[in-house]
């Protein structure tokens, strides 16, 4: 079985990591209210739809092929039902998070632990998901079952894409920068480097407070 390439999926979770950790620090803040920098924030509307995008992209094109491969090994089964509980758990944070953001009362006060709850959730799935899941799917699926995952999570980012990829390469590393976008056709990587990045750019997604 050929060797699946998972750059991609590596920098996604490092560009969820990234916007945890900004998030964890503009809900730490002492000066001023932090819900107003994360109400406001392109950042984290970005964050929740990109992260929604994944996770139910997962669930939908990864997990039921796997399910079938692996049927009559238990281990392997629990890991997956794991990986979906783990899902199901984040979203409730995400929406707790606009609650409280939206709550002018008392909102402030619950935000803090709701950041602490996300940062702890999703970091110890993206390192469950790293350490067991991904080892597992190279092991199970073939380059036809890979990319089916990778096509329908394209599709659900759709128009989106310009954002998107901008978004997914803040911070990362050149090698990788330059493996992916060596993998763009040609218009879509004079536009990444003469519109999308640059527009990305401008938008200062976490104001000034979270870039």
């Amino acid at each position: 079985m050929a060797t699946l390439d998972m750059t991609m999926m590596y920098a996604f979770h490092e560009a969820l990591r990234r916007d945890v950790e900004r998030i964890a620090r503009i809900g730490a803040r002492q000066d001023g209210d932090p819900r107003e920098v994360l109400r406001t924030a392109v950042g984290w509307e970005m964050f929740k739809a990109y992260l929604t995008v994944h996770h139910t992209s997962e669930d939908d094109a990864l997990w039921p092929p796997l399910q079938r491969e692996l049927a009559g090994k238990p281990d392997d089964l629990a890991l997956l039902d794991a990986m979906e509980a783990e899902h199901a758990a984040i979203d409730p944070l995400l929406e707790g998070i606009d609650a409280a953001l939206a709550d002018r009362e008392s909102g402030v006060e619950r935000l803090g632990g709701l950041v602490d709850a996300l940062v702890t959730g999703l970091g110890g799935h993206l390192r469950h998901e790293e350490r067991e899941a991904l080892p597992l799917i190279g092991a199970t699926l073939d380059e036809g079952q890979w990319a089916r995952f990778g096509e329908l999570h394209r599709t659900r980012i759709g128009a989106d894409l310009n954002r998107y990829l901008p978004w997914v390469l803040d911070s990362a590393s050149p090698e990788r920068t330059e493996r992916i976008l060596g993998g763009l056709p040609t218009p879509l990587l004079a536009a990444y480097r003469d519109e999308w990045q640059p527009a990305y750019a401008r938008l200062q997604i976490w104001g000034h407070d979270g870039s």
